[in-house]
């Protein structure tokens, strides 16, 4: 077969130009691919919801890729276990109630399932801002994560969506966003994004699951997101409670629009 580099060129641009305007308008925008953010869309798009996922970075998985301390094996607890069994991921038990998995692969098993469900799956675009209409999110501020890194003076785009969901972990960075630009009263014991406490890992487990919820009309909170704007504890190198969680944002959302998981 002979090739030529142009019809490369032109399939490379015209499919993603067609997935991206497929995506402009969606039910469900989540911001993060780390493992939250990843289960989340899995579960929303298997009910049939159209699902866009945005990943500032080129690669998903957030810390997920690292284990700790760059060991990549991951541990999880036993009430996760299902959710790691269900998107084929390798499993090991260690001790009674923990399990252990390869990092790479569970990261890879975790990015497939959400796109062979449907997710429609961007990377290296960041959400500079959100669509605020009627005191309501309703859509995303985009651009390229180049643009962003470079301190370019380039306008972004905007999307349309039901609801956002923002897994972008410690950060919390969409929160942050709308906090600080809307002068908005959040869902939070303050009203407003409370910040993370240090590491306590049995307490920031099961906070996270109390902690994920709306905290603004349209606009949802999973993962360490969800207790860096409400004020729980850090859970360390654990991420039962990431998955758990996502799979509770994706939960919520879908019986908002009718759907149930």
């Amino acid at each position: 077969m002979k090739i030529d580099e142009r019809v490369i060129s032109r399939a490379i641009i015209t499919r993603f130009m067609q997935k991206l305007l497929e995506n402009l308008e969606t039910d469900v925008a989540v911001v993060g691919g780390g493992p939250s953010g990843l289960v989340a869309s899995y579960y929303l798009a298997r009910t049939g919801l159209k699902v866009a996922l945005f990943e500032r970075k080129l690669s998903l998985g957030g810390g997920m890729w690292g284990g700790a301390m760059m060991m990549n094996e991951i541990v999880f607890q036993d009430e996760a276990r299902p959710i790691f069994e269900e998107v084929g991921v390798e499993i090991y038990p260690f001790e009674t109630g923990y399990y252990t998995a390869a990092a790479p692969a569970t990261v890879a098993a975790l990015i497939g399932a959400a796109s062979r469900a449907g997710a429609a799956i961007f990377n290296l675009i960041s959400a500079e801002d959100v669509v605020l209409h009627n005191n309501r999110v309703t859509g995303l501020v985009l651009n390229w994560s180049a643009v962003e890194i470079a301190g370019l003076h380039v306008d972004p785009l905007a999307t349309r969506c039901a609801y956002v969901i923002d897994c972008t972990g410690h950060d919390a960075r969409i929160v942050h966003i709308l906090a600080r630009k809307a002068g908005i009263t959040l869902n939070t014991p303050h009203g407003g994004v409370v910040g993370e406490k240090p590491m306590w890992a049995e307490v920031g487990e099961a906070q996270l699951m109390e902690n994920t919820v709306e905290v603004y009309p349209g606009l949802f909170v999973a993962g360490m997101a969800a207790n860096a704007v409400a004020g729980g504890y850090r859970m360390g190198a654990i991420f039962g409670g990431m998955v758990l969680s996502g799979k509770r944002a994706a939960e919520l959302v879908a019986a908002r629009l009718g759907k149930s998981i």
